[in-house]
């Protein structure tokens, strides 16, 4: 007797047809636009090679049908995303400075082109928070994490030659990206939103838990000692968090617990920087990254204030550019700044790393009040302690087509909402006028 492919997908993911009965086209937009935002597509498309710009026409054009899911997401849930568009003018102001620095800009045109991929790629984390409850929200994310998981695991099983690299760290496992970082990053936060969608969703628990060992096991085979030390931070923020919800009493203790180690940290990094970068297996350069910030630095006390324009200090090759003298002082050409905090000085001044600083600590201040109130989920806190840790040594703020920025505005959107609701206006209304 022949079974329906709706009754393979619930045996094989229990309860799903009820729970999705009518969000299938929002999950499958949601899903579609994670994925090409991880870029897990770009190196068995375009090649192993850090040299494609001989399609970077090709690339940019790929993303344009996915901001087209992301904007149709985002009219599903319009009256949310009005919502959270008023309750986050930090970011919003942020966003608007970089169109600004197109009037002093060094390459007016590059910094257009890549605002409208930025504001694509936080259209999207804004309407994936407004649509979407926790519970479906990080089964969202989840999924689009388990397609790259196992894509990873086929090309380094099936076809070492491709996910596994082949210099520098030869066995590493990279799976669908260029470095064995990105795959090891990637998982990192796989794990904790797997783990976060085995917590909300109890139906399909043994699931998630297994995609979240799966994504486990890939950190560990890339060998990124810092995507190892960033999967122990989101064990341990979900850990918090369970244990927070269990009474305020040792939601306090955790609390002080937490920011005693974060104090502690702090004291470590300043006063004992060797000790950590030899935990992490990396020299006291961070592997060449404190040559690129001295450059920075120096190129930065011409213009201060406002920076150099947004997203375009790295392909300006001319003899005279901020690019020339960095690589003199660095040694070496770098493609960006190693450190969001670095990269958007450069691009935006002081003035846009203070608003930087405003709303990477409303986003914490905002996962920690969640979390103590008890409607913040098990994915908001750990990521935003996994993106605080990674900002340090890599430019993932202000991202376009970036996987980590979208989801860091999606915390901080979702955050910022009053409620945790899935969000309905447009399907309800689909069906009203259908039924008449």
């Amino acid at each position: 007797m022949r079974r329906g492919v709706s009754e393979a997908i619930s045996d094989f993911w229990p309860g799903v047809k009820d729970d999705w009965a009518d969000s299938w086209f929002s999950l499958l937009c949601g899903v579609a636009v994670l994925y090409v935002f991880s870029q897990a597509w770009l190196a068995p498309l375009f090649g192993y090679s850090t040299n494609q710009a001989s399609s970077g026409a090709m690339i940019r054009n790929f993303y344009y049908p996915f901001y087209l899911a992301s904007a149709a997401l985002a009219v599903i849930c319009w009256r949310q995303m009005f919502n959270a568009l008023w309750r986050t003018p930090l970011i919003l102001t942020l966003l608007a400075l970089c169109g600004l620095s197109y009037l002093w800009s060094i390459d007016p045109s590059g910094t257009l082109r890549r605002m409208i991929a930025l504001i694509m790629t936080m259209v999207a984390g804004y309407a994936l928070a407004a649509r979407f409850s926790w519970q479906k929200l990080t089964e969202v994310v989840a999924l689009a994490f388990t397609i790259m998981m196992l894509m990873s695991a086929f090309l380094a099983i099936c076809l070492p030659q491709l996910g596994r690299m082949q210099e520098l760290f030869p066995g590493a496992w990279r799976g669908v990206w260029l470095e064995k970082n990105n795959l090891g990053s990637c998982m990192s936060i796989g794990f904790v939103v797997a783990a976060a969608a085995a917590l909300h969703n109890p139906r399909r628990r043994l699931f998630w838990w297994s995609m979240a060992a799966g994504m486990a096991a890939l950190t560990l085979l890339s060998q990124s000692k810092t995507s190892l030390l960033c999967l122990l931070v989101g064990v341990s923020g979900i850990v918090f968090i369970y244990l927070a919800r269990r009474g305020p009493v040792l939601g306090i203790l955790l609390t002080w617990l937490a920011l005693t180690g974060l104090l502690a940290l702090a004291g470590f990094i300043i006063y004992a920087p060797d000790h950590l970068f030899l935990l992490l297996g990396k020299d006291p350069t961070l592997t060449g990254r404190t040559y690129i910030w001295d450059g920075i630095a120096r190129v930065m006390e011409a213009r201060p204030m406002l920076g150099y324009g947004y997203g375009v200090v790295w392909t300006d090759e001319g003899d005279y550019a901020p690019l020339a003298k960095i690589t003199a002082v660095a040694g070496f050409r770098a493609y960006h700044a190693h450190s969001c905090w670095y990269e958007i000085w450069l691009g935006m001044g002081m003035v846009g790393l203070v608003l930087w600083a405003l709303v990477f600590a409303e986003t914490c201040f905002k996962a920690l009040f969640r979390t103590w109130r008890g409607d913040g989920g098990y994915f908001g806190l750990p990521m935003v302690a996994i993106y605080g840790l990674s900002s340090l040594t890599e430019s993932m703020a202000l991202s376009w087509n970036d996987l980590r920025w979208c989801l860091f505005v999606m915390v901080l959107v979702k955050m910022s909402l009053p409620t945790d609701e899935d969000s309905r206006d447009f399907a309800g209304k689909l069906r009203l006028t259908q039924g008449t």
